[in-house]
């Protein structure tokens, strides 16, 4: 089992910049593909980022393509969503989320995903 604990969100002005870290415990956090996704009030949770478990691979939102980078540190645990040029329609709590098996089709998908995290707030002011 993996447990997720993202941190790094805040409050920031658009044109900014944050970056998110997702800390995983347990052994066997390099075997698992990690994804962001964000859920702004009254909408849908939606993919934003994923990174497979070797780091070899990222794939991204076009919403996002281009402003966001994901990476990992499988020596320390941890994802991160680094986040720039921050637009007010980025607002969202954040989450983090790790996927034991890799399917290239499905990294969009949130039900692909095993464990999530509890989530955090990025504000983005105009």
């Amino acid at each position: 089992q993996v447990q997720l604990v993202e941190s790094g969100g805040g409050l920031v002005q658009a044109g900014g910049s944050l970056r998110l870290s997702c800390a995983a415990s347990g052994r066997t956090f390099s075997s698992y593909h990690m994804g962001w996704f964000r859920q702004a009030p009254g909408k849908e949770r939606e993919f934003v980022a994923a990174i497979t478990a070797s780091g070899t691979r990222t794939y991204y939102a076009d919403s996002v393509k281009g402003r966001f980078t994901v990476s990992r540190d499988n020596a320390k645990n941890t994802v991160y969503l680094q986040m720039n040029s921050l637009k007010p329609e980025d607002t969202a709590v954040y989450y983090c989320a790790a996927d034991a098996i890799f399917r290239a089709g499905r990294v969009m998908t949130s039900g692909e995903y095993d464990y999530w995290g509890q989530g955090t707030q990025v504000t983005v002011s105009s």
